[in-house]
């Protein structure tokens, strides 16, 4: 079985396909002076980008794990972008939990496993 890279730097690739599987590593807004509505909006533009090349789309994704800088103050706005985003009966396994990211300015950082099409 091979292993597909897309994107891939020197430390990690965006995407991993494997055995009709896609991975994608920690997506995050690439301008980090929104809220957190505008981090998430921007952060599930890039998946579902990703995804497209990857031959997969957001009601393929299997599970998500979306870490936030401050769940307490976060959590909500969260969701409400994440509650227009994901279709109804597709909704993913999910975990979201409170972490310290690698920039103060990110709010929102989301790992993705999904099918692909």
């Amino acid at each position: 079985m091979s292993i597909q890279r897309l994107r891939t730097e020197k430390r990690f690739s965006e995407i991993v396909i494997h055995n009709g599987t896609v991975y994608l590593a920690g997506q995050l807004a690439d301008d980090y002076s929104g809220d957190i509505r505008a981090q998430t909006r921007e952060t599930l533009a890039n998946i579902d980008r990703f995804l497209a090349e990857a031959g997969s789309d957001k009601s393929k994704i299997l599970s998500v794990t979306i870490y936030l800088k401050d769940i307490a103050v976060d959590y909500a706005g969260l969701n409400e972008v994440w509650d227009a985003w994901v279709a109804e009966g597709t909704a993913p396994a999910r975990a979201c939990v409170e972490a310290a990211l690698y920039d103060p300015r990110v709010r929102v950082e989301m790992t993705v496993v999904a099918a692909q099409s």
